[in-house]
């Protein structure tokens, strides 16, 4: 497995489509996965720190957890088919739950907790956008870095397709 991280969430125009792009840390693969709204404003808000008034459903999952005495201390992309991502919540003790891929994204950056992606998955899905692996080669900043990384992904997004994807 390896280690990816959430770069953020973008809506894909002209089709209005939201995304979410991962990028293995220890590396210069990209992963878009196209999700659904309220999935992409679930992850957007956890990583803006953004505390809506009322618990939205995955904050619910996870003072569910919580309170039930147990803990999410993963989450993993596990299969890519057809275009649809799977994945796994990890509780402690090793038990799994089948999720959709954005689902566990938006509770993984709610506990905090590692997300891991399948190297079959980062070898079907996964792309190198222009010009990353050398970014971060050059020992920029971090700010500077999710800067160039933010502006590659919008460059991305300009000329990528759904079908783009499939094989």
């Amino acid at each position: 497995m390896l280690e990816v991280e959430v770069v953020g969430v973008r809506i894909e125009l002209p089709s209005n489509q939201p995304l979410v792009l991962l990028k293995e840390k220890d590396g210069a693969r990209h992963i878009p996965i196209w999700i659904g709204a309220p999935e992409a404003s679930a992850i957007a808000f956890a990583q803006q720190g953004i505390t809506p008034p009322r618990p939205m459903t995955h904050d619910l999952l996870v003072d569910v957890v919580r309170e039930l005495g147990r803990a999410v201390t993963e989450v993993r992309l596990v299969a890519v088919r057809d275009t649809v991502f799977y994945a796994e919540l990890v509780f402690d003790g090793g038990s799994t739950v089948s999720s959709r891929a954005s689902d566990a994204l938006a509770v993984a950056l709610r506990v905090p907790c590692p997300i891991y992606c399948a190297e079959e998955v980062m070898e079907d899905a996964g792309v190198k956008i222009a010009g990353a692996a050398e970014d971060d080669e050059a020992g920029a900043g971090e700010e500077e870095n999710e800067e160039k990384q933010l502006r590659q992904f919008r460059e991305f997004l300009a000329d990528v397709e759904p079908e783009d994807f499939e094989k």
